[in-house]
C-alpha cells in the first residue's frame, strides 16, 4: 500500500484566500469549533490558522494574543464571548470556521452558528471528559442534524484518558464514537498519535514549524493498536453495509475503503470519528485538518435547504444552483464600521450593490460592501456564491434569523429560535448626557444579541435589561462603557421568575362603555387551564353559532397575550397556560376590535386571579470540580442553597459533584466556592428548567414587588 507520508501532507505555504477566488462546492467546508468552556476551542482554531498559513505567528489565549478572541473583554477574561468567523485553505480546500463560546451565558452564539454550518468539530478536555456545556452543544448539533468529529484535547495533562472520554461520549451523549487514532505516549510522555487507518505512528516535534516524524511503536504498544484497529473495523461493519460485506467475507480492506466508510457513517450520523492531541503543544492539528476534509460534509453533501414559497404558500427547497437565498445569522453593532450582518448563502449568488428581498420583514434591502471575515479583520470581495459565509454592511432592517432572497423568487427559510433570558438587572444613565447614548446602545446591543432583552417597567419606571446570566450582563454593561461611552448605574441581579396557574376556571371579560353616540361593546367567555410545564401559551377558539364575528377573534387573542406580560401575583410573565374562547356577545353598532381586545385582556386577568396562581423559578444544573478534601464543605454549601444532589463522580485526585440549584441561590457562588476550597475548586452551570417556588418565598417576593410599586 502506497500512502503520502504525513510529513509531506503538513507543509504550510501561505494559504491566504485571494480576493474573489472561487472554490468548487465539493472543496468547501463550513465548520464550527464547539465545546465546554476551557476545553481548548480557541487554541485549536489558532493552531489551525497557523498551520494553514492564515497567520504567521501562533496566538495564545492566556497571553491575550489569540486572533479569534479579539474583543477586549475576551482577552481580559481569557474566554470566548462572541462567535468569530474566519476563512483558511488546506490542501486546496476552503474552510470557513466559526469559533464559538463555551460559556453557557453565550449559548445563543452556538445556536445561530450551528444553524448555518455543515459540520462541527467538538473539542473535549482529555481530563474533564464530557462536561455540562459539552452536553448542551451536542444537543444543539443534534437539533440541526450537524455531522461532527470529536477531538480529545489536552492529552499531555495528568489524568488525560482517551478511553474514559470515549466512554462518556457514548454514555452521556448517546452517540457512537469510534477512535480513529490512539495517543502515542501518555500524559507528560504524550508525543504524537497512532493512525489506526494507515497503521502508522507520528511524533510531533516541539518546534511547530517542523513536520511530524514517523515513529516506531514499542512492543507493548502494538497489541493495543491492533485491538483498536479491530474495534474500528467492527464498528464500521455495524454502521456500513459495504464494510459489513467485506468484514464477513474476511477480505482485506484498503485505507481508501475505510475512509469512505467513515465518511458515509459520519455524514449519516451513525458514528462519530474521534481524534486526539494537544493543541497547546502543537500536536495533532494537521491530522485533525485532514479529518475535516475527509469526513465532514461539503455543501453538496447537505440536503437541499427547505423553506416556504411566498407566492404559493407551499413548502419548497433550494439547491445550490437555484435562485439566490441566504440566512442572516448574526448582526454586529460595530462602533466604527456600523451595522454588520453575517449571512450564509444556500443557493445562487449575490454581488455587492445588489438589491435583495428580506422575506421575513417583507422589505427590500440593498447589499452594501461584501466582506470575508477574519475575526475582526475583513477582506472586501465582489461576489458570494452558494455554500459560503460572508458579511455585508448597510442593511438597516435585517436581523438575526431573517431570510434574504431573490426579488423574483421569494422564499422564507426556517428562522433561529433562542432561549428566554433568566436574569435581569435595572440600569439607569449616570448623567443627562448619557440618557440618549444609553438608549442607542441598548437598542444596538439588543439587535445584535437575541437573548438580550430590554424592558421598561411602567409601574416602577425602571429600565430592566435581561440576559442569560451574570457574566452575560456584566460583559454587555462593560461594552456599553467602552464601545458606546455610556455611563450607567446597574442594580443588583434579579431572577426572571414566571407565573402560572394551578386550576381550571371559566372567566368572563366585559368591556362596555357608552360615550353618547357610538360606544364600545365586547364580551367574551374564556376557559382557562394550566398547560404542561414548558408548553408556553396556547390559544384556541371553540365558538358555536357565531356568538362573535370571526374578525374579533384575533383581537381577543391579542388582548389575552398582552395580559400575559403582567401576572396577578407579582407582575411576572404568565406561562404554561391554555386559553379557549368558548362564548361571547357583540353589538352590531358599538362592537370594535379594541373593545374585544380589552375584553380578552380583562377576562384573562380575572380568570388568573381565580385559578390559584403560583410562581416558577429557574433552576440551573451545576457541576463542581473539587479536590477530595473539600467535598463535604461544597456539598453542605449546595444544600444550604436549596440544592438537590444529583450524583458524585470520582476522578484521580478530585471529585465531580452534580446538583440542581435555584438560580436565585447562585449569586456570588464563585466567591464562596473559592473561599471553601482555597481557590482550588471550579464550577460550571447551565439553565435546566423552571420549577415551582416554595409558598413562603412566593409570598416574600409578592410583598416585595407590591412594596416597590407603592413606593
Amino acid at each position: 500500500m502506497v500512502n503520502t507520508p504525513l510529513s509531506q501532507k503538513v507543509s504550510s505555504p501561505d494559504n491566504s484566500v485571494g480576493k474573489g477566488e472561487v472554490f468548487p462546492l465539493h472543496l468547501i467546508r463550513n465548520i464550527g469549533i464547539i465545546a465546554h468552556i476551557d476545553a481548548g476551542k480557541t487554541t485549536v482554531t489558532e493552531r489551525t490558522l497557523y498551520y494553514t498559513g492564515r497567520t504567521y505567528k501562533i496566538g495564545e489565549v492566556d497571553e491575550g494574543t489569540a486572533v479569534m478572541d479579539w474583543m477586549e473583554q475576551e482577552r481580559e477574561r481569557g474566554i470566548t464571548i462572541t462567535a468569530a468567523a474566519t476563512t483558511c485553505t488546506w490542501k486546496d480546500h476552503l474552510i470557513n470556521i466559526i469559533d464559538t463560546p463555551g460559556h453557557v451565558d453565550f449559548t445563543a452564539e452556538v445556536e445561530r452558528s450551528l444553524r448555518v454550518l455543515d459540520g462541527g468539530v467538538v473539542v473535549f478536555d482529555g481530563v474533564g471528559g464530557v462536561e455540562p456545556q459539552s452536553e448542551t452543544v451536542w444537543r444543539q448539533a443534534n437539533k440541526y442534524g450537524v455531522p461532527r468529529i470529536c477531538f480529545v484535547n489536552k492529552m499531555d495533562r495528568v489524568g488525560a484518558s482517551l478511553q474514559v472520554t470515549v466512554a462518556q461520549i457514548k454514555e452521556r451523549l448517546g452517540a457512537r464514537p469510534i477512535p480513529i487514532q490512539l495517543p502515542l505516549g501518555k500524559e507528560q510522555e504524550f508525543r504524537g498519535v497512532v493512525d489506526l487507518i494507515e497503521m502508522k505512528a507520528w511524533a510531533f516535534l516541539d518546534d511547530p514549524a517542523q513536520p511530524p516524524q514517523e515513529a516506531f511503536l514499542q512492543p507493548q504498544e502494538e497489541g493495543e493498536v491492533f485491538l483498536a484497529r479491530e474495534a474500528l473495523l467492527e464498528g464500521l461493519a455495524e454502521s456500513d453495509d459495504q464494510m459489513m460485506l467485506s468484514y464477513v467475507e474476511g477480505r482485506e480492506v484498503s485505507s481508501r475503503e475505510i475512509r469512505a466508510a467513515i465518511r458515509r457513517a459520519t455524514l449519516s450520523g451513525r458514528m462519530v470519528p474521534v481524534l486526539c492531541g494537544s493543541a497547546l503543544r502543537n500536536k495533532g492539528i494537521q491530522p485533525l485538518l485532514d479529518a475535516v476534509l475527509l469526513y465532514l460534509p461539503s455543501p453538496l453533501d447537505m440536503p437541499p435547504v427547505k423553506g416556504r414559497d411566498l407566492r404559493t404558500g407551499q413548502e419548497t427547497s433550494r439547491t445550490p444552483d437555484s435562485p439566490f437565498s441566504a440566512l442572516a445569522f448574526k448582526v454586529v453593532a460595530d462602533p466604527f464600521m456600523g451595522r454588520l450582518a453575517y449571512f450564509r448563502v444556500y443557493s445562487g449568488e449575490v454581488k455587492a450593490g445588489a438589491q435583495v428581498y428580506n422575506a421575513t420583514r417583507g422589505t427590500k434591502e440593498r447589499i452594501g460592501r461584501l466582506l470575508r471575515m477574519h475575526a475582526n479583520r475583513r477582506e472586501e470581495i465582489d461576489t458570494v456564491q452558494a455554500g459560503n459565509i460572508a458579511a455585508t454592511l448597510g442593511m438597516k432592517n435585517t436581523f438575526t434569523g431573517d431570510t434574504l432572497c431573490d426579488m423574483a423568487h421569494p422564499i422564507l427559510l426556517e428562522t433561529i429560535s433562542f432561549p428566554e433570558p433568566v436574569i435581569s438587572v435595572s440600569i439607569e444613565p449616570k448623567t443627562k448626557a448619557d440618557q440618549d447614548r444609553l438608549a442607542e446602545a441598548l437598542n444596538r446591543l439588543s439587535e445584535e444579541d437575541p437573548t438580550f432583552k430590554v424592558n421598561h417597567d411602567k409601574e416602577t419606571g425602571q429600565t430592566l435589561i435581561s440576559g442569560m446570566g451574570e457574566l452575560h450582563l456584566e460583559v454587555l454593561v462593560d461594552r456599553m462603557l467602552r464601545e458606546f461611552k455610556v455611563g450607567a448605574r446597574v442594580g443588583k441581579p434579579q431572577v426572571a421568575y414566571k407565573e402560572t396557574i394551578t386550576q381550571s376556571v371559566r372567566s368572563e371579560g366585559r368591556f362596555i362603555r357608552q360615550f353618547g353616540g357610538h360606544g364600545q361593546y365586547g364580551r367574551v367567555f374564556l376557559e382557562i387551564e394550566p398547560g404542561p410545564r414548558g408548553s408556553g401559551f396556547v390559544f384556541e377558539e371553540n365558538l358555536k353559532g357565531g356568538a362573535i364575528p370571526k374578525e374579533y377573534i384575533a383581537p381577543v387573542e391579542a388582548g389575552v397575550r398582552e395580559a400575559l406580560d403582567n401576572g396577578a401575583l407579582a407582575g411576572y410573565p404568565i406561562t404554561d397556560i391554555q386559553v379557549v374562547l368558548v362564548d361571547g356577545s357583540y353589538h352590531e353598532v358599538d362592537s370594535s376590535e379594541m373593545a374585544f381586545k380589552m375584553a380578552g385582556s380583562i377576562g384573562l386577568k380575572e380568570g388568573v386571579l381565580k385559578a390559584k396562581p403560583i410562581l416558577l423559578e429557574p433552576v440551573v444544573k451545576i457541576e463542581v470540580v473539587t479536590p477530595e478534601e473539600f467535598m463535604g464543605e461544597v456539598i453542605a454549601d449546595l444544600s444550604s442553597r436549596r440544592g438537590h444532589l444529583e450524583g458524585i463522580e470520582a476522578r484521580v485526585g478530585f471529585q465531580i459533584i452534580r446538583a440542581h440549584v435555584p438560580l436565585a441561590e447562585t449569586f456570588g457562588y464563585a466567591t464562596q466556592l473559592r473561599s471553601l476550597s482555597q481557590g482550588r475548586a471550579n464550577y460550571s452551570m447551565e439553565f435546566e428548567r423552571y420549577e415551582v417556588l416554595p409558598q413562603a418565598l412566593t409570598e416574600q417576593i409578592a410583598l416585595r414587588v407590591r412594596g416597590k410599586i407603592s413606593s
